[in-house]
């Protein structure tokens, strides 16, 4: 798996939403890193803010 296809499984295995923060910690990858896979799975529509700086898969 890929590490976009692990920060969505992270977001759908947590139920909640997540800062990329905390999805930096559970897959281990930088945070920036998640910042970008976060931009590009929202332009994709799997993930979606439910409020300012946390985001949830759909």
């Amino acid at each position: 798996m890929n590490d976009e296809g692990k920060v969505l499984k992270a977001f759908e295995d947590a139920g909640k939403p997540l800062r990329p923060g905390d999805v930096a910690k559970i897959v281990g990858i930088d945070s920036k890193e998640v910042s970008k896979y976060i931009k590009e799975l929202k332009k994709q529509g799997k993930l979606h803010s439910p409020k300012r700086c946390y985001y949830a898969s759909l």
